[in-house]
């Protein structure tokens, strides 16, 4: 036993020990980093979500609602993504994505893909056939989270609204009251209901896991990543995953530098007293009011977790190296206690 509790306290002091070092300079590779829309670049007013109706085939008997989003990629290149039925959580139907690959010409972009060309002008966004009839018509829409500013009940845990940061270890707040990454909370939490507001930077030019990059590493042990990718597939390592392991149901990440929602119902792995697991960690999360892990069973530590454990553990706020923002973030703690089985 005392070696075990050595061996976790060496853990810790090394995973604290990158929590708190300077953060990494940002890859200069990877282009410039926009934390406001007014000093975004010209491709910033073209991405986004734009939403209309799609031609089926070749008769406008057959026509559908459908989604559209479009990715500023830097330097006036694009991709985007189409969706019949609507957009990811407001109507997609799922299966197939019509993808699409273009760039800026003149004041528009210019996009081909599926046998169709996509022109877009940050207002609206037209599609055209091989023989140039129109196959769709999309307006541009701007989201908004259903639980975007919810305030915490009575008797919840406030962790951060802007002004005390006694609820986090060295944290970091801008002049407009933002929370930045690169901290986890003073106090060890177990079962929790939580509520989590952030604001990925718009980074054109950054490619995978250096575009917007941070997460919600709950107990220290499984990352809920927090990542731009706006308007791809959803897989392992994008957001709302638990962090190559569970791939979110949806991707409904919103653009960046939009305010996004976590709601995280989080019930840890249980042990008895012999330190043995009797039960996996359980998830649920809504992204942007939207379920995306719906009582998911999560068999171990998620990436550079910590080790499982009957021990609650503070939440870190992951710094990596990405201007990631946070802010209203409250939890009501179901638990007092270790997580002990019965």
């Amino acid at each position: 036993m005392v070696s075990r509790h050595l061996i976790l306290i060496a853990v810790l002091s090394l995973w604290c020990g990158e929590l708190f070092a300077q953060p990494r300079p940002s890859n200069p590779e990877a282009g410039p980093v926009y934390l406001d829309p007014a000093d975004a670049d010209e491709d910033f007013a073209v991405q986004g979500e734009y939403v209309g109706w799609q031609r089926s085939g070749r008769s406008y008997r057959r026509v559908r609602r459908a989604g559209l989003q479009v990715i500023a990629l830097g330097e006036g290149q694009f991709s985007a993504t189409g969706y019949r039925g609507g957009l990811p959580g407001d109507g997609w139907i799922g299966g197939d994505r019509q993808l699409f690959d273009g760039a800026r010409a003149g004041e528009v972009v210019e996009l081909t893909g599926d046998g169709y060309q996509l022109v877009a002008d940050g207002q609206t966004a037209r599609m055209t056939d091989a023989n140039g009839e129109t196959a769709g018509e999309y307006q541009k829409v701007h989201r908004v989270s259903p639980t975007l500013g919810a305030l915490p009940p009575p008797g919840a845990v406030v962790l951060f609204r802007g002004e005390d940061i006694g609820q986090f270890e060295r944290a970091a707040v801008t002049a407009d009251g933002l929370l930045q990454s690169g901290t986890q909370t003073t106090h060890a939490f177990g079962s929790f209901r939580m509520h989590a507001e952030f604001l990925l930077p718009y980074k054109p030019q950054g490619r995978g896991q250096d575009r917007g990059n941070s997460g919600f590493y709950l107990q220290g042990r499984y990352e809920v990543q927090v990542l731009d990718t706006f308007g791809l597939e959803g897989v392992e390592n994008h957001c709302g995953a638990l962090y190559k392991t569970r791939r979110p149901d949806v991707n409904m990440c919103f653009p960046p530098l939009s305010w996004q929602t976590y709601d995280i119902d989080f019930t840890p792995a249980r042990f008895d007293s012999d330190g043995n697991k009797v039960s996996d960690m359980r998830i649920s999360v809504w992204h942007n009011g939207v379920p995306i892990h719906a009582n998911a069973v999560i068999p171990n530590k998620t990436g550079a977790g910590l080790p499982e454990g009957p021990n609650p553990l503070p939440m870190k706020l992951q710094d990596h190296s990405n201007p990631v923002m946070y802010r209203n973030i409250w939890l009501i703690d179901r638990s007092s206690a270790p997580s002990l089985g019965d």
